[in-house]
């Protein structure tokens, strides 16, 4: 880790939580160009938002919200039975310019950084692997990132999120119909995994869809589900999602 500091933000809500309330951790990006007005809105007053550690592109990490508060980073979300994430979880800003710049691959600082916070914060609250979340998993209608860009897959390996295995010849199924009833198959497998599906309305259940993809099947993220889709849900339910 290449250094720490403390930048602290005013934004968070004042009562204290127990260690026992944070069960997830979720990943954001800025999706702003400049580092430095990403840390000032985080800590200006009036942008109400805010989160526990932004990770700059050089991996310096800084804390600006002590854990044992809510900040408000998650904002209208869900995920399993829970409803807006903020009190229940620990969230981490990664500088990135994001979609509605030039979206960048986040750098090996960044992720070495993230990396090493994680380890500690999973360690601190024996938070689940399945429990690392992006902002897009529990606000899909609203949130794009972190994005297809970050990489979940690396991280797995050190049992920070979850991954498929499947072998190579069930990823060939890309673009393959699925029938009625293997959609809701796949959707019973998402509500496994943890998206929320009780909003019925197509361009929300699109949305879901296009997040899955987003983080599990980044190659074509089109909202349309197909059998490879369906292949890798199925098998991240079996694995028993840990």
């Amino acid at each position: 880790m290449r250094s720490f500091k403390l930048i602290y933000s005013i934004n968070f809500d004042k009562i204290r939580r127990s260690p026992k309330d944070i069960i997830y951790i979720i990943f954001h990006y800025t999706g702003m160009i400049s580092e430095k007005k990403a840390i000032v809105r985080l800590i200006n007053k009036n942008s109400k938002v805010s989160s526990h550690y932004f990770i700059k592109r050089d991996g310096t990490i800084i804390n600006m919200v002590p854990e044992k508060f809510t900040a408000w980073h998650a904002g209208l979300s869900c995920w399993k039975s829970h409803k807006n994430l903020n009190n229940k979880s620990i969230g981490i800003e990664i500088q990135n310019s994001g979609h509605i710049n030039k979206y960048e691959g986040f750098s090996m600082k960044q992720i070495k950084s993230l990396l090493l916070l994680t380890k500690i914060l999973k360690k601190t609250y024996s938070i689940k692997s399945k429990n690392f979340l992006g902002h897009s998993d529990i606000a899909p209608n609203r949130k794009k990132d972190p994005g297809e860009k970050f990489p979940w897959e690396y991280l797995s390996k050190y049992k920070i999120g979850i991954w498929y295995n499947l072998p190579k010849k069930d990823l060939k199924l890309r673009g393959v119909r699925v029938s009625e009833k293997e959609k809701k198959l796949f959707y019973l497998y998402l509500k496994k995994i943890g998206y929320c599906l009780k909003n019925k309305e197509p361009k929300y259940l699109n949305s879901v869809v296009r997040a899955f993809q987003r983080r599990f099947r980044s190659k074509i993220i089109n909202g349309k589900i197909d059998k490879e889709c369906l292949k890798i849900s199925k098998n991240l339910v079996k694995r028993g999602l840990n």
